[in-house]
This record gives C-alpha cells, structure tokens and sequence, in this order.
C-alpha cells in the first residue's frame, strides 16, 4: 500500500485493532496528510490476551512532539443523558475509572 498523500484520514473504533494493524495504519501517512484515531478503551473487543493496538501506540507514540493524544471523560458524553449514568455505574463496578480492559 502506498502513503496518502494530503489526506484527512480518521481510523475509528481504534480500540480493537491488534498492534500490526495499528502500525501498518500509521505507517501509511503521506506528506500533508492529518491523521485522527479515535477509540475508547472501556470497548476494547479482541479476543482474550490480545493487546489493543491503540493502548499500544499510546504507550510507543507518547514521546513523539507532533503527536497528541486527547482523553475525554465521562464529563463529556453528549448522548443522553442515561448513558452518562451507566458509564457511571459501570466505573463504580470496575472500581476504576477507564481502565477496565488491562
């Protein structure tokens, strides 16, 4: 696969790709090219003792200056308003605020 060159590309759901997805995924920016990866990691989907590869990319990518990451909480769910309850009630499940998958 060839880079894409001045592109606006958004990966998404990016909580359930393995580490080599992620990788071949970053690894196709061309020049001019705006990336955005989006995911939750409270929904990662793989299958049991596979990695996410966004949690992956989190923890090599940190150090990278003209890359961000952006973390949202539940003060910003914008759905109705019941769903900001069970997220609620599931971070008091977990015991643990957004990290119940690792």
């Amino acid at each position: 696969m060839t880079p894409l060159n001045n592109a606006f590309i958004i990966l998404d759901e990016a909580q359930n790709t393995t580490g080599e997805q992620m990788k071949m995924f970053l690894t196709r920016i061309g020049f001019g090219s705006k990336v955005v990866v989006t995911g939750d990691i409270t929904q990662i989907d793989l299958p049991r003792g596979q990695k996410s590869g966004l949690k992956e990319a989190e923890r090599v990518l940190q150090n990278i200056e003209e890359i961000e990451f952006v973390y949202f909480t539940k003060k910003d769910v914008v759905r109705h308003r019941l769903v900001q309850l069970i997220v609620e009630a599931y971070e008091e499940e977990t015991g643990k605020d957004d990290e119940s998958n690792f």
